[in-house]
C-alpha cells in the first residue's frame, strides 16, 4: 500500500487525480507522457501510492495537464503537504511492518468503527499486560525492548477512544472464547476482563459477547475484520469512504467496494444482533473476570 505518510490525505489525493484524468478522457499513457512522469507513477498515485516525500511540482504538472484551475491546485498541492506529515506512531517504524503505517493512518482518522473478534481481545481494548502476552506469542523472536516498543504502541493507539475531545466511537462483538480463552495467565485475564467491563460503560463504546450457544450466526465461521468509518460532516469528494479491513497470517487487505463494504456491514449487524444485548455482555464479562479472579 502506500509509503511512511499521512494516509488519509494521500487516499483523497489518489481518488482526485483519477476522477480528475476520468474526467479529460485521458489514457495513464497520455497523461504520463503529457506530465513527463513514467506510467507506472502515474498508475501509484492514482491508487494513493505516493513516495515518501510527495512534490508538490509533480501534482501541480499534473494539474496543469488536467486544466485544473488554481482553486482546486492549490487544495491538491495543500494536499500533499498534509501528505508529509509525519505522524507519531512513525516513531515506532522499527518494529511495526510498513503495510500497517496504512492502517495505523486510516485507524488515526476514523470517526465511527466496528470489529468483529471471535477469539482475542481486540487491540485498542487490551490492557498492557494482556498487550505483552500477545506480543510474545506473536514474535517469539523478538529481543525484550521491541516487545515493550510493541505494547506502548498499542497503548499509545488507545487515546483514540479514551481521548476526551471528540472521542472515536467503537463498536465491538466478540465471541467468547476472546473472553474465556487465557491469555498471559488468569490475573491478566482478570484484569483485562475487568477493564473490558469498566470501558464498555463509556458512552462511545458498546462491546456485545457472542455467546457459543448463538451458533453460527452467519452458517459459516468468520475470521476478525475491522469497518472504518471517517467523517460524513462534508457530502463531497473529500469524506474518505470506508474500508474493510482484513488480516491474515501472510499479510493484510484493504476492501474499499461499497459492494464488499456493504456485505461486510450486513454481517457485522447480524453478528451483533445474535451477540448478548451490551448489559448482558457487560454482567457476563465480570462474571468471567471473578472467576479468573479465585
Amino acid at each position: 500500500m502506500s509509503e511512511p505518510g499521512s494516509t488519509v490525505p494521500r487516499r483523497q489525493l489518489g481518488r482526485y487525480l483519477r476522477d480528475l484524468r476520468s474526467q479529460t478522457g485521458m489514457t495513464i499513457v497520455e497523461v504520463a507522457k503529457k506530465a513527463e512522469l513514467s506510467t507506472s507513477t502515474i498508475q501509484r498515485f492514482e491508487r494513493g501510492l505516493f513516495p515518501a516525500k510527495l512534490r508538490t511540482r509533480d501534482i501541480r504538472a499534473l494539474c496543469e495537464v488536467f486544466g485544473a484551475d488554481d482553486n482546486l491546485t492549490a487544495a491538491l498541492e495543500g494536499l500533499a503537504r498534509q501528505a508529509n506529515v509525519q505522524s507519531w506512531w512513525h516513531e515506532y517504524d522499527d518494529v511495526i511492518p510498513r503495510s500497517f503505517n496504512v492502517y495505523m493512518g486510516l485507524e488515526a482518522s476514523v470517526e465511527r468503527m466496528y470489529t468483529y473478534s471471535p477469539d482475542a481481545v481486540v487491540g485498542l481494548l487490551q490492557t498492557p499486560d494482556y498487550a505483552r502476552a500477545v506480543t510474545r506469542a506473536g514474535f517469539p523472536e523478538a529481543a525484550p525492548e521491541q516487545i515493550e516498543r510493541r505494547v506502548q504502541m498499542r497503548v499509545r493507539r488507545q487515546s483514540l477512544i479514551t481521548r476526551r475531545r471528540c472521542p472515536a466511537e467503537l463498536g465491538v462483538v466478540l465471541g467468547e472464547a476472546a473472553i474465556r480463552r487465557e491469555v498471559g495467565g488468569r490475573r491478566v485475564m482478570a484484569a483485562q476482563l475487568k477493564r473490558l467491563a469498566d470501558m464498555s460503560t463509556m458512552p462511545n463504546i458498546s462491546l456485545r459477547v457472542l455467546p457459543f450457544s448463538a451458533g453460527l450466526p452467519l452458517g459459516q465461521p468468520f475470521s476478525q475484520f475491522v469497518i472504518l468509518n471517517f467523517s460524513e460532516a462534508a457530502k463531497s469528494n473529500s469524506c474518505e469512504p470506508p474500508v474493510v479491513y482484513l488480516e491474515h497470517a501472510t499479510g493484510e487487505m484493504y476492501l474499499e467496494k461499497p459492494t464488499d463494504v456493504r456485505q461486510y456491514t450486513h454481517s457485522y449487524q447480524s453478528i451483533q444482533r445474535a451477540a448478548l444485548d451490551d448489559q448482558a455482555s457487560r454482567d457476563l464479562v465480570r462474571r468471567v473476570a471473578r472467576e479468573f479472579a479465585t
